[in-house]
Formats: C-alpha cells, sequence, structure tokens
C-alpha cells in the first residue's frame, strides 16, 4: 500500500443540506483508510437548505471542525488551507461553480483529490447533472449501473470518463432483517419533493392512514425528513404534518423522525415512492415495496425500480402482499446485500493514494464546461456563486475577511426563516388563486 495510505489526511467536505452533508462526510470517512489518522473539516454552503442544528444532530457525522460559508468564504478557505482530499457534496451547479472558483485559486500549485458524487438513486437529468460534474478527479457512482451510464455519458460529449469510479452508497448498513418484530412495523418513508401536488400527498397518506385501519394490529409510521420550517435536499411546500391536521388517525398510526438506520432497526416493510431509503432497507434485506399507485413515471422517480420485484400498490399491500427483489437487479444497484459491502470502497481509495503520491503534484482542473464549450450556460451557473465567467470573484462578493457580526447573522437567520415561509406557506397560496 502507498505510504500515503497510512499517514496524517486532511480532508474537507463541502455540503449544501443535511442530507448531502450526510453522503459527504459518510463518503469522507470510507474514501480515508482506515489507519489513517484523519482531521475532517466540515463547511456548510449558506442558502435555502442550510441544515440546522438539530437536522445535523439526526445525520450523526461528527467533524473535527463546522462552518457556514458562502461559495466565495469557501474558495479563500481552500487556497488557505491545505487539504489532501476535498469532497463536493452540493448539486450539479454548485459542484461546476467550484470546480471553477477552485481552479482559479489553486492555479497550478499544490491541491488537493477532489471528489464528487450524488446521495442517492440518479433518475433524472442525467447528462445535465453529470457533466455538471465532470473535472473532479473522482466522480463516484453507487453502483456498477450508475458506472456504466455515467461513462457512456462523459465517452459520448467526448469527455475524459477516467474520473468515474465505481463505490456503493456510504451509509448502508445495520443489522440484517432477522424476522417479524412485535407488533408488525410498516413505515412508509416520505419524500419532501416527490408526489409535487396537494392531491397526491393527499392520497398517498390517506392510504397510510386507511392501511392502519385495515390491520389494527400494526403499527403504521409516517417516517418524515424534516419538522416544519426545516428544509432538506428539495423544498418541501406540502409537509405531510400540514396535511394531516384535522384528520383523525387511529392510534396504531404516528409520525417519526430520527436516523433512518434506527427506524429500520424495527421496521418489517418499508413503503415508498422512490426513496433511497428502499436501497438502504434493500441492504439489510427489509421487505422493501415502492408504489404504482400514482403511476411508474420518471417524474416520479419510481421507474428506476422497474425490474427489481418490489413495485405493488396499497390494495395490494392491504391485502398482505409480501415483496422478494430480483436479486440480479438488486445486486447491479449497488446494495450489496452479498456481504461485498466491505470492499466497495476499495478501489476509490487506491486511486486516492496514487493521485496522492503523483510526483509533481496534480495538474489544474479541468472540466468539461468552459467559455468555449459552453458560452451560453455556463456564466450564469458561475454567477449565482458570485463568480465571474473566469472563476473569479466578482466584485463585492462576499469573502472570508468579512465576517458577519451577530446583527448581521440574525438578520441571515431572520431571512432564511422567512424564506422558509414563503415556500411553505405563501406560494401554495398564491398558486390556488391564480387556478381560480
Amino acid at each position: 500500500m502507498p505510504a500515503s495510505a497510512t499517514k496524517s489526511l486532511r480532508v474537507a467536505v463541502l455540503a449544501d443540506s443535511d442530507t448531502r452533508w450526510k453522503w459527504g462526510a459518510l463518503t469522507a470517512r470510507r474514501l480515508t483508510p482506515a489507519a489513517a489518522e484523519v482531521r475532517l473539516d466540515g463547511y456548510l454552503l449558506r442558502g435555502r437548505a442550510t441544515p440546522t442544528a438539530r437536522q445535523l444532530q439526526e445525520v450523526g457525522v461528527r467533524a473535527d471542525s463546522l462552518s457556514e460559508v458562502t461559495g466565495v468564504e469557501f474558495l479563500h478557505a481552500m487556497s488557505q488551507e491545505p487539504y489532501d482530499i476535498l469532497v463536493l457534496a452540493l448539486v450539479g451547479g454548485g459542484v461546476q461553480a467550484m470546480l471553477h472558483g477552485l481552479r482559479g485559486a489553486w492555479g497550478t500549485g499544490p491541491r488537493p483529490v477532489v471528489v464528487t458524487g450524488y446521495v442517492g438513486v440518479v433518475y433524472e437529468k442525467l447528462a445535465d447533472g453529470l457533466l455538471l460534474r465532470h473535472g473532479a478527479d473522482l466522480v463516484l457512482a453507487n453502483s456498477r449501473h450508475d458506472a456504466d451510464r455515467f461513462r457512456a455519458v462523459y465517452e459520448g460529449v467526448g469527455a475524459d470518463a477516467s474520473s468515474v469510479t465505481e463505490v456503493a452508497l456510504p451509509f448502508l448498513g445495520g443489522a440484517p432483517y432477522s424476522g417479524e418484530h412485535e407488533p408488525y412495523t410498516v413505515v412508509f418513508a416520505a419524500q419532501p419533493s416527490v408526489p409535487d401536488n396537494r392531491r397526491d400527498r393527499t392520497y398517498l397518506l390517506d392510504r397510510l392512514i386507511r392501511h392502519a385501519r385495515t390491520h389494527p394490529e400494526r403499527e403504521v409510521l409516517l417516517k418524515l425528513r424534516s419538522k416544519p420550517g426545516e428544509h432538506t435536499t428539495h423544498i418541501e411546500e406540502l409537509p405531510y404534518q400540514k396535511l394531516v391536521q384535522g384528520k383523525d388517525v387511529p392510534d396504531n398510526f404516528r409520525l417519526v423522525y430520527g436516523h433512518m438506520g434506527e427506524v429500520l432497526d424495527r421496521t418489517d416493510l418499508l413503503v415508498t415512492v422512490s426513496s433511497t431509503a428502499a436501497l438502504e432497507a434493500l441492504h439489510r434485506r427489509v421487505p422493501t415495496v415502492v408504489l404504482t399507485d400514482l403511476g411508474v413515471r420518471e417524474a416520479l422517480g419510481n421507474h428506476h425500480f422497474t425490474g427489481s420485484g418490489c413495485l405493488a400498490s396499497w390494495d395490494q399491500l392491504d391485502a398482505g402482499h409480501r415483496p422478494a427483489p430480483d436479486e440480479e437487479w438488486v445486486a447491479r444497484q449497488g446494495v450489496a446485500t452479498d456481504g461485498s459491502y466491505e470492499t466497495a470502497f476499495d478501489a476509490a481509495r487506491e486511486r486516492i493514494a496514487t493521485l496522492l503520491d503523483r510526483a509533481g503534484g496534480l495538474p489544474p482542473l479541468t472540466p468539461y464546461y468552459t467559455p468555449e464549450t459552453a458560452p451560453g450556460y455556463l456564466p450564469g451557473i458561475l454567477a449565482r456563486h458570485h463568480l465571474g465567467p473566469d472563476g473569479a470573484p466578482l466584485p463585492g462578493a462576499p469573502t472570508a475577511d468579512k465576517a458577519p457580526g451577530p446583527v448581521r447573522q440574525i438578520v441571515r437567520r431572520a431571512a432564511r426563516g422567512a424564506y422558509r415561509h414563503g415556500v411553505q406557506r405563501v406560494a401554495p397560496v398564491i398558486r390556488r388563486m391564480g387556478e381560480l
């Protein structure tokens, strides 16, 4: 093993939501050798989905330091702090902006290995999201299926595909399902933006409540991602907490929060539309159903599960249906129920070790998108992060030497709360008025 595999490593993670912090921090842990002494510094990109203290606590991943930054502040920090590995756990546009900004901040000098990827199932905007992530040293694919698709996209546009590296979701784990609990527990894993309208979300909620009434001997849980006023990776305009208000619910139905792994410890049947929680459950061999009630559609993401053996409807579940996953499909999705999960990150660790030991250091970052290849697209992406077409900070952009004082911090928190209130309360009312 290269010498770099056992030395002290400094790792930074930049994330823009609670779920991406979870993915980024856990990925960083899995990318570093167990024998290495690792310092992990977390940076939270300031925006609508910046996680709250409660969300961070629920994720349960600790860092040696954690700070909230703007994109320009982060670039300044990266120009001052020497790191070995940097994980960009952001939306595609954020990754692209940081790659260009970092290229300018680091120039031809020494730099860390840059890693990025996806939090879960990639079921939409495949080409768009991938090309926005191109330029990182490693673009992680959570399964063999994804790795094949990622390489095909890069090669199809003439971009270097060598960065694509197959791994697995970093948060899989927990004890395998060993049999029914007492009481038998059904968990519906809610998603913030799927489905995206009141009618469909109310339908799913009503069917869950009906299932609880149909099976009074079962415990039926609605697993929620965030509390009112909080945001996660996606905007939730119609939280189930609001939709359930005023409904007559049976005693065996309740709402729960908390770590998904802990909820799965007591789950006998996991039900969802297309949540990544389905892959967590399949990894542990918990019976898992992906609902077909609203159709099997790209807009819902459940089309990703065709061939899985997990597709079913509430009518079938009410009648006692138990799903049987297709083992070949499960294997291609990186769920790794065969015990291979322990080695899923070996190739990525070896690649990082090789890059860290590269004589003369690493070359400058080279994203596929440049002012020459995407002159009508790239400048807008960079401008959203206060960067010019060359990746340099725009005049007036906030910098690290302009740290906000206590009053400015209070104003920021108030503004963020007002934004979330507008998304969850005001915007739906305006849309309804527009439909009159």
